[in-house]
């Protein structure tokens, strides 16, 4: 048997029945006779509204199973069922921002982009090769496009943003595959030499190899961005994963469904009612032929002729590339700004500002919205809607936190941005002195086109100096604003010291502070759980007694043997400023400055014009601080750093690979020479649409590099079979080689280019974020095409001559020119050397 007493008190009347004290008397002293129970909740300094009125928000996270979508959609019916049948009247529950609105916005763009690209690349195929390979080299697109997808799910990869992000990374080279190979049987077809499946069979014969390495190679660029460390790898990775499942898919049909279905392709016809829709689009296609063999061919003859004229040419256009870069003409940002249908204020108070100073702060940024609504109303008469929604706005002890909806028309007037609602909001809300921090931030990713310093150093007066002339040199530029640092105010704080005499008394200063703290700050007696929360039962002095220091003067200190003694008998106290935060770098206290631009683009301007003339100032006045970058340039290098060596061992890996597929040291640095120009091209195109590189250009550039590489893939290992089957020579080889490759790699560059031109031309808020990528890889591709045509055969010339040259000085085999046994009666023409190499099948 046991015996139990059940006593728990769970209710403020349960705690107010607690004796506390029995008098000789036989009373008995409650805590509701000396004190209040008050069941409510933690005593904290909040202010929530929503357009002024008081609001209880509630973020809500869908889980990582559900299709955001349909969650939205789910959410939205709820909100209408709680309004109609669970809140009161005066309550009512509204939806202020989704994440699934960006998401449809998203996706409606990518996919009617991917839609109309793959529209174009149809018509542009139709236009140069035969209607029948034209539409199933673009169902081989589709196809790949679908089987990548269907396996994503093995690499946990969902359907998101992302991984359609990534499948218009590699639409250029699942084209390149399907065009190289459909050209290819095409052009077996229409020889005569083979008729159906046989024609199949040797036109992919014929580019096996360099489709399947080139494949391989792209799917080695991408591997370093699925091993980057930190955070940036949670999305980079998912992107390296549907590179690989659609280039896979992407080689399975180009190598066995595409010669299925165009080995029942026969010569083409021109008889019947479509005989003259044929005929113009043969003129057309072979216009295409005419252009290479009889303008094309002369200006490659010339620039092989005059080869290392051609190269150094093509190498002063990097170099240049370089310089624009280099010298901010082209701006870089790692993660520029891109605008948000929303603006997110944020001002930080001193520590120890009193909570009625930050509501005054807070009315004044309510009022401000209200004034900019006005503002832009007057502004832009012609947007029907308020520009400037209401404001939700926290208000917390010391800080204050609000989103500011921003209304964004279609057919917006010229000049209105998020960028300059958020300038007109920070106009019409006024000055705050006293703030550490005002900023107003419109961007949707939070980040970029900012400048970051880090200051370290183990004094903080001198820390504090050299941050204070950091920050007078940002703001005596006009292009910036909202400067700041991080160096907490100094919030004032009570230090106790213990009279002579105390110790007499069996006081300490422990026991000062801890019953101070007990008193003014409270302290835990109990726990009770309470639905499925721990509610603490803290004891300590009533609201009135806390706000005041009169109420300390008069506080009793508890000795060991039971009496009061006054605080003021056993100590003093005095304010001191306090220390909040400290921050640290490399061990030693650092600082933060940082400030706002008004542009990403005059960027290096400030950093230029800081190296040039700031610093080295700032060097002699504070020779023993420490300076770093931080933010975007911390995070760029941090980045280029891992990419760095990741990106050198899998150029290593694409090196050997390639030289076990030609059996040549040389070659394959000719074939990856593609990588620095798909470079120059993103450069020039960032240049010409005036907008920043970022961190999605490198994705953009390195799907270039494989198609480019892909297209030299092709042309080399031609050069190589008409010079080893056939015994030509070297300016022969290439001649015919790339007058022979012309159409492929051209339409190629065309179909990539216009695949995605509609991603170019894209006006709305959403595909800001994409647009270096598709700038990047649009650009690459079309400078790179002349790379392919033109300084590729001019380079395998000089890399031929130079061999040569080194094999007579190694060995004293004679010296014999390139070019020398071009015999222009015996020229093999395009398509002839594959006639002499292979025999129709019986």
């Amino acid at each position: 048997m046991r015996l139990q007493t059940r006593n728990l008190g769970d209710t403020a009347e349960d705690f107010e029945k607690v004796i506390i004290r029995q008098l000789p008397t036989g009373e008995t002293i409650r805590v509701g006779d000396v004190a209040n129970v008050v069941d409510g909740f933690v005593d904290e300094s909040l202010d929530t509204t929503y357009g002024g009125e008081p609001t209880a928000f509630i973020m809500i996270m869908p889980p990582e199973t559900m299709y955001i979508d349909q969650y939205s959609e789910n959410l939205l019916e709820f909100i209408d069922k709680a309004n109609e049948e669970y809140l009161p009247e005066a309550i009512r529950a509204d939806l202020l921002f989704d994440q699934a609105d960006m998401y449809r916005g998203n996706m409606e763009i990518i996919s009617g982009s991917a839609l109309l690209g793959t529209v174009l690349v149809l018509i542009v195929l139709i236009l140069f090769l035969r209607p029948i390979v034209a539409f199933w080299v673009t169902i081989g697109i589709i196809t790949a496009f679908a089987g990548g997808f269907a396996i994503l799910p093995l690499f946990g990869v969902s359907l998101n943003i992302l991984s359609f992000f990534a499948i218009l990374l590699v639409i250029g080279v699942i084209v390149d595959d399907a065009i190289v190979v459909g050209e290819n049987i095409h052009k077996e077809v229409e020889s005569g030499r083979y008729k159906g499946v046989d024609a199949a069979i040797v036109g992919t014969q014929l580019v096996v190899k360099p489709v399947i390495f080139g494949v391989l190679t792209t799917m080695i660029m991408f591997s370093p961005w699925m091993l980057l460390p930190g955070p940036e790898r949670q999305f980079t990775a998912q992107i390296t994963y549907v590179v690989i499942a659609a280039l896979s898919f992407s080689l399975i049909e180009s190598m066995l469904i595409l010669p299925a279905h165009l080995g029942h392709m026969k010569p083409q016809s021109f008889d019947g009612a479509s005989g003259a829709l044929l005929k113009f689009q043969r003129a057309i296609a072979d216009s295409l032929i005419w252009f290479a063999e009889n303008l094309f061919k002369p200006v490659l003859e010339m620039a092989i002729r005059f080869r290392y004229v051609t190269v150094a040419f093509f190498i002063s256009l990097f170099m240049l590339a370089v310089g624009l870069l280099t010298n901010n003409i082209v701006p870089a940002a790692m993660m520029p700004k891109v605008e948000n249908n929303l603006v997110i204020a944020r001002i930080q108070l001193p520590d120890g500002t009193p909570f009625e100073r930050t509501k005054r702060v807070s009315e004044q940024l309510s009022r401000g919205v209200s004034k900019a609504r006005e503002v832009l109303a007057e502004r832009y008469p012609e947007v029907e809607e308020d520009i400037v929604k209401d404001a939700s706005i926290i208000t917390e002890e010391r800080s204050i936190q609000s989103f500011i909806g921003a209304m964004l028309p279609e057919n917006r007037p010229e000049g209105l941005t998020t960028r300059e609602i958020a300038q007109v909001l920070r106009e019409e809300t006024g000055p705050i002195p006293d703030a550490e921090e005002v900023r107003f931030d419109f961007a949707m990713n939070g980040g970029g086109g900012g400048v970051r310093f880090a200051l370290s150093h183990p004094d903080l007066n001198v820390l504090q100096d050299a941050v204070e002339m950091v920050k007078n040199q940002l703001a005596t530029y006009d292009t910036t604003y909202d400067v700041g640092d991080n160096l907490s105010s100094a919030a004032p704080e009570l230090r106790f010291q213990l009279k002579p005499g105390a110790e007499a008394l069996g006081v300490n200063l422990q026991m000062v502070s801890n019953q101070v703290r007990q008193a003014y700050y409270g302290e835990e007696v109990q726990r009770l759980p309470r639905d499925g929360e721990d509610v603490r039962v803290m004891v300590r002095y009533p609201p009135d007694a806390r706000q005041s220091l009169d109420s300390l003067d008069d506080f009793r200190i508890r000795t060991p043997d039971g009496r009061g003694v006054p605080l003021s008998q056993v100590a003093v106290y005095e304010f001191a400023p306090g220390i909040n935060r400290i921050y640290r770098r490399d061990r030693i206290r650092s600082a933060a400055v940082f400030a706002e631009l008004t542009s990403p683009d005059v960027r290096g301007q400030v950093m230029t014009d800081m190296n040039e003339n700031f610093w080295p100032r700032f060097e002699q006045r504070f020779p023993d601080v420490q300076r770093g970058a931080l933010g975007d340039a911390e995070a760029e290098m941090e980045m280029v750093n891992s990419l760095v060596m990741l990106n050198l061992g899998a150029l290593f890996m694409m090196w050997v690979l390639l030289a076990i597929a030609f059996k040549s040291y040389f070659q394959p640095i000719l074939l990856m020479m593609a990588v620095p120009f798909a470079f120059a091209g993103a450069v020039f195109g960032h240049l010409l649409f005036g907008i920043p590189l970022a961190m999605f250009s490198v994705f953009g550039i390195a799907a270039a590099a494989g198609v480019v590489i892909n297209d030299n893939l092709v042309l080399i290992d031609n050069v190589n079979r008409r010079r080893e089957d056939h015994n030509m020579g070297c300016v022969q080889a290439l001649v015919e080689s790339a007058v022979n490759r012309f159409r492929p790699i051209l339409l190629t560059s065309v179909t990539t280019f216009v695949g995605v031109l509609p991603m170019i031309a894209e006006k709305s808020v959403q595909a800001q974020m994409l647009k270096p990528m598709v700038v990047a890889m649009g650009s690459a591709v079309a400078f790179a095409l002349f790379v392919s045509l033109l300084f590729v055969p001019a380079l395998y010339a000089v890399g031929t001559e130079l061999a040569r040259v080194f094999r007579w000085l190694w060995s004293g085999e004679p010296y014999q020119p390139i070019g020398e046994t071009y015999d222009p009666d015996a020229v093999v023409g395009p398509g002839e050397s594959e006639q002499m190499h292979h025999q129709p099948a019986e």
